[in-house]
């Protein structure tokens, strides 16, 4: 059964379980999506990742897989959704260490934060996007959203007149300040404050 390529299309808050996190897939070559239900900690491990410009003062878990991995040659050479039984999906990763493969069992949000970390491409089969595959819209579009927790892992809420109000602070300062603010919320692990930041530092690129 041939594999077919996967691309990181967005995570966005989950519509069914609280406090969890859907992660979507995309198809490479068509208009399917594989959303896949993930934690809050894995969510925010995937979107620290794909957000280049924010980089944790301290290791995340998966960081620091990443630099054990490197550390003794072993490469992540793909990931592969390979079954889905009862809405679970089960995936694998596909490592190789001087010329030697090994197949390991993962979950597949863990399989997702490493392969973003080792730039791995992620696969998986036609009967799973058969089973689970949403096509999507044509003018639908999926934003990443970083899950910004504290060292508590207590989520943030925010209303709108407050976000209203940060964002206006917010645009009234220099790059300079900026980039200033921005490393300072990184330095304190607020991932939250450093995307809004991140945001405004992008509008005026």
């Amino acid at each position: 059964m041939s594999l077919i390529k996967l691309t990181i299309k967005g995570i966005s808050y989950s519509q069914t379980q609280s406090g969890a996190y859907a992660l979507v897939l995309s198809e490479m070559e068509g208009t399917r999506t594989l959303p896949i239900i993930i934690g809050a900690f894995e969510a925010q491990s995937i979107a620290i990742a794909l957000e280049k410009e924010i980089r944790p003062p301290r290791p995340l878990t998966h960081d620091l897989f990443k630099t054990f991995a490197d550390r003794f040659s072993i490469l992540i050479k793909q990931v592969i959704i390979h079954k889905l039984v009862d809405g679970v999906f089960y995936s694998s990763l596909i490592c190789e260490r001087e010329g030697v493969e090994e197949v390991i069992d993962t979950r597949t949000s863990d399989a997702i934060a490493l392969a973003v970390r080792f730039e791995a491409p992620i696969y998986t089969y036609e009967n799973i996007l058969d089973k689970a595959g949403i096509y999507l819209k044509m003018d639908e579009e999926l934003t990443i959203e970083e899950d910004l927790e504290s060292d508590e892992e207590d989520e943030i809420e925010f209303s709108l007149d407050e976000d209203e109000k940060e964002e206006d602070y917010y645009s009234h300062l220099s790059l300079e300040e900026l980039h200033e603010q921005l490393n300072d919320a990184v330095t304190n692990e607020n991932y939250e404050l450093a995307a809004k930041i991140r945001d405004e530092i992008s509008k005026r690129s």
